[in-house]
């Protein structure tokens, strides 16, 4: 079957005027701004590259532009490092020409610093900190030029960002609330005559919340808002739900704004979310010398200055260069002997590590779903081996359509189940095969998913014949846990499998 039989990937909109800014498995961002330019990091977790990083002009319209942590030698993912494990909580932070970000690799090391003059890279090797305890490391100077890192707790350290080296051990300065459990994502910021420090608390879950407090030193002493939480959708029918780990920023005619990550569960009781924990932006008044948050919605309102949408992207990747694009991951490692597209021109080659998508090391390359319905093709060729392409949120959530022996099978993983649910033979020679994401329409009871994940093959016709339609809400983490979400892309079982191209596009806009 020739590649040319369906022609599709074309243009993505990029003009957004919806919450979140940045859909998807983007959690955790932190912002700064440079100039007229802004600059946003978040988590990665077991995948490489690590730390997307995005550029934006306007707030509302994100590109990625590379990841942070992109050569093995920054990040040292352990087979063993199982999913929801790796990379927590990056901070990023510009002084003095040169861009910083402070980040916990939980699996790895712990706590490194990373350094650049261009946050599109490359990124410097990383400065452990042995001293730095904790997760969710954060970085902000005083006037007299020392750098203090808050982490998780909320502990404080002083820290030499050049040599790693802590003064002193680590001072608790603030537990947030009394009775709120994970005080957590700190960021310190000198605003006005105050240092303030804004957290996360209550949880990553439902009853995630931002608090803030403010003091005359970096060190404190700190006195809580009275009006915390400043922002928090707990016990409410909010379509955005998880609201939480925030940083601020001033917008381009000096406003206030916030950066938090938020879900948007879907279906019936207890509400299951796919995409993961997205970037959405909220806007922030001052009153009394406090923080107010403005109303947080699925539509931003009409921003006050002129917006920068960038270049729509082609939805479809033809592995025509050398090096993939950095919206696409891996698990924990990519070395050349097991991923490459320099092996067979506009081809990508995968060979087999892992035996499935149930084990660690398993050959996988994907990108983040960023639509809740959506729909993913691959032209496969598995004459050497068998792969396909799957839907992944860990080792024991995922959902694939596998090619190989002159037959196509669905498989699917729940915890502790694995079942071949289709099979039908297909003609020697590549296939194309298709994943189809539909959000619920209505909640018909309370068991009612989030959306439908059908797979199949594709037709010379260009229609997809669907083998297997499965509940979306196995691959949420309401149900698997965790924090992470959805990832589509493409993997090799046994063997050696060939992918000629990879195409998603939103469904329905």
């Amino acid at each position: 079957m020739s590649s040319d039989k369906i022609k599709r990937g074309g243009a993505a909109e990029t003009a957004r005027s919806t919450n979140p800014v940045i859909a998807g498995f983007f959690p955790d961002p932190s912002v700064c701004r440079v100039g007229d330019d802004y600059y946003l990091a978040c988590s990665s977790f077991e995948y490489f590259p690590g730390v997307p990083i995005f550029h934006s002009r306007d707030l509302a319209h994100w590109r990625q532009i590379g990841n942070v942590l992109d050569r093995e030698s920054q990040l040292v993912l352990p087979e063993s490092t199982t999913s929801s494990g790796g990379i927590y909580a990056p901070t990023l932070r510009y002084r003095d020409g040169r861009f910083h970000l402070i980040v916990t690799n939980v699996s790895g090391g712990g706590n490194l610093l990373v350094t650049a003059t261009d946050p599109a890279g490359a990124w410097s090797e990383p400065t452990m900190l042995p001293g730095v305890p904790g997760i969710d490391p954060d970085l902000a100077w005083d006037e007299e030029g020392t750098c203090w890192c808050t982490v998780a707790g909320i502990g404080q350290v002083r820290l030499d960002p050049e040599s790693g080296k802590t003064e002193g051990e680590a001072q608790r300065i603030w537990s947030g609330t009394p009775g709120a459990k994970a005080p957590e994502a700190p960021h310190l910021y000198r605003i006005g005559d105050w240092w303030y420090l804004m957290i996360a608390e209550g949880g990553t879950e439902r009853g995630h919340g931002v608090s803030i407090a403010r003091g005359p030193a970096p060190d404190g002493p700190f006195e809580a808002c009275p009006a915390n939480p400043i922002l928090s959708h707990r016990s409410t029918d909010h379509p955005v739900q998880n609201t939480g780990h925030a940083d601020l920023v001033q917008g381009p005619d000096g406003s206030w704004w916030m950066v938090l990550l938020g879900a948007r569960p879907g279906g019936g009781t207890p509400g299951w979310h796919g995409l993961g924990r997205e970037t959405f932006l909220a806007p922030v008044s001052w009153v009394d010398g406090w923080p107010v948050v403005g109303e947080l919605s699925t539509q931003l309102p009409d921003l006050p200055w002129p917006l920068h949408p960038f270049p729509a992207e082609p939805t479809r990747d033809d592995f025509d260069d050398l090096e993939l694009h950095p919206r696409w991951v891996s698990l924990r490692r990519r070395p050349a002997e097991l991923c490459t597209t320099a092996e067979r021109a506009g081809w990508l080659t995968l060979r087999e590590s892992g035996g499935s998508l149930d084990d660690l090391n398993v050959t996988f390359v994907g990108r983040r779903q960023q639509h809740f319905s959506c729909e993913a093709r691959a032209l496969i060729d598995p004459a050497e081996g068998r792969g396909g392409l799957a839907v992944r949120l860990d080792e024991q959530h995922h959902y694939e359509i596998e090619a190989g022996n002159g037959s196509v099978q669905v498989v699917a993983r729940i915890g502790p189940l694995r079942t071949v649910v289709a099979q039908r033979a297909v003609p020697a020679g590549p296939v194309i095969l298709g994943v189809q994401v539909h959000q619920t329409d209505a909640v018909r009871d309370s068991r009612t998913g989030p959306d439908t994940v059908s797979l199949g093959v594709v037709e010379p016709d260009g229609t997809l014949t669907v083998l297997a339609a499965l509940d979306g809400k196995y691959l949420t983490t309401e149900v698997a846990g965790g924090f992470t979400g959805r990832v589509i892309g493409v993997y090799a079982a046994t063997g050696t499998v060939r992918f000629d191209w990879f195409d998603y596009e939103p469904i329905g806009g």
